[in-house]
């Protein structure tokens, strides 16, 4: 897809790429800038670009953004149109970037794509530095101006532009890096994979005027009570699962930085906040552009709301709370109806109530369904706070509390053995293995280049090694080494690790 021409509306997009920050005031307004660029005159063109960013404008007007579209850009519209971004947003804000077009990766880097982006072949990557847009100075941008959330999207994983035949075309496979390096509160998603690339259509019979990226990934934004975790999830499983009726592989990736749970469409089980407020209309003119004024959120109570880690053991679920307010007491239900049940107490003092501490934690059965944990507690002036819902998905707490400890025991990924010759055990994987998508390994060699095969994930019970599962490699006796690298189940992939004899 493709990246740029300005043209002023009220909408949003989350195609390609998706970044979020957060900042600590509350936001102000919802601004977004959507960028489709089709009419490339060096590279070949894109035919659904500009249609995906009308749609994704379309679909973030509804949720209460402001939205500047900008269509078929050049590298001096583009600077412009990003100007105007600029100007738009405010410290506190919620701002939303969308691209759909050509992008590229050079050296790590990535780099969208004007229209008017000049042929290169091999050697020339400089050409292409210098008439693009460094996609990491937009979130630079947006962190400067203190936005609360920032969401950047890009529906730009696509094969290489530059290859013509009969040259040699600048190195890469075309598509984006993966944006792993994030500050806290970012968040990110592409609409494929590393080394793979996102479809326009399914079949020449299908008809929508949409990537198969933005179709779905517009859907799953306007679901309310959807966090943006939950929208990249299901927009992953959906994509794959349409991608792989035509056997082609293309998993739309995110990467999770955010502290918060940041909800577009009413937080969990509600609908669209009261509080967001239509739009004002912007005029038409980039050049032009005024500030956009939207009635300002009315903030919340000054009481510090819960959060929770999700973690998985043999016998079930252990949810741990964390309050900032010294408290009195914690008590909790799950969903909207029922009695709270207090959580005790450990035998500890808190040295800030001088009292003892309430137990932070609850149980929860292995085979939990996803809800709605509410949670309450007393401060220390007896008064009672909450609830606060708390959202539990057992498939993405899951993936994420074995992730966690995945990236804490890297050293312990693979052990070598002799027995009746020389083996490299995966165990450690396999136990963990919930969180990983594929296992890479390279035998002798620093570029892991063969999949080692892993049992399917029993969520039932997931850290079971099943009977039958061969958890060991054998190699050669004058194996020296052995590389491994891990995508995991989000779709990033981890730095590829060493081991030695």
């Amino acid at each position: 897809m493709n990246w740029l021409s300005f043209k002023v509306a009220l909408a949003g997009s989350l195609a390609a790429c998706l970044v979020v920050f957060s900042a600590p005031a509350h936001a102000e307004k919802r601004v977004a800038l959507v960028i489709g660029n089709n009419d490339y005159k060096n590279v070949p063109k894109l035919q659904k670009a500009v249609n995906d960013a009308r749609t994704m404008g379309d679909t973030l007007k509804q949720l209460g953004f402001n939205v500047m579209v900008a269509e078929n850009q050049n590298r001096q519209a583009f600077s412009e149109t990003l100007l105007a971004f600029d100007r738009a947003v405010d410290a506190g804000d919620t701002a939303f970037f969308f691209y759909a077009g050509h992008g590229f990766e050079i050296a790590g880097q990535n780099f969208l794509l004007p229209t008017d982006v000049p042929a290169a072949t091999e050697g020339q990557e400089e050409l292409v530095r210098d008439a693009s847009v460094l996609a990491d100075r937009i979130v630079e941008r947006l962190q400067n101006k203190k936005v609360r959330t920032a969401i950047l999207v890009f529906d730009a994983c696509r094969n290489n532009p530059f290859e013509r035949a009969g040259t040699r075309a600048v190195a890469g496979g075309g598509g984006l890096a993966p944006m792993t390096q994030l500050p806290e509160g970012v968040f990110s998603v592409f609409s494929a994979g590393p080394r793979q690339t996102a479809l326009d259509r399914l079949s020449n019979d299908d008809a929508s005027p949409n990537s198969v990226f933005t179709r779905t990934f517009a859907k799953e934004l306007l679901q309310p009570g959807e966090n943006l975790v939950q929208v990249a999830q299901h927009t992953r499983r959906l994509v794959s699962e349409m991608a792989d009726t035509v056997k082609h592989k293309q998993i739309p990736v995110y990467f999770d930085q955010m502290v918060d749970d940041v909800f577009l469409n009413g937080t969990a089980g509600k609908a669209q906040p009261d509080a967001v407020a239509k739009p004002a209309e912007l005029p038409q003119k980039v050049a032009a552009l005024p500030p956009v004024s939207v009635p300002r959120v009315p903030k919340e109570d000054s009481v510090n709301a819960p959060i929770a880690a999700f973690s998985r053991h043999n016998g079930g679920w252990t949810v741990t709370f964390s309050i900032a307010d010294p408290t009195l007491g914690i008590s909790w239900r799950m969903g909207e109806a029922g009695d709270f049940r207090e959580t005790g107490f450990i035998d500890t003092l808190d040295p800030r109530t001088r009292k003892r501490m309430p137990n932070p934690s609850i149980e929860l059965a292995a085979d939990a369904p996803a809800g709605t944990i509410q949670v309450r507690y007393v401060d220390t002036s007896g008064d009672m706070q909450g609830p606060f819902p708390i959202r539990f998905d057992p498939e993405a707490a899951l993936i994420r509390d074995q992730r966690k400890i995945l990236d804490m025991t890297a050293t312990s990924w693979l052990s070598f053995r002799e027995f009746n010759g020389l083996l490299v055990y995966y165990t450690h994987l396999m136990s963990y293995r919930c969180a990983i998508r594929e296992v890479r390994v390279g035998i002798d060699s620093a570029v892991p280049d063969r999949v080692v095969k892993m049992p399917p994930c029993d969520s039932r019970d997931p850290l079971v090694i099943p009977h039958d599962a061969q958890p060991y490699l054998k190699l050669a006796p004058q194996t020296q080494s052995v590389s491994v690298e891990l995508t995991y189940r989000d779709g990033s992939v981890s730095e590829i690790k060493s081991f030695r004899r």
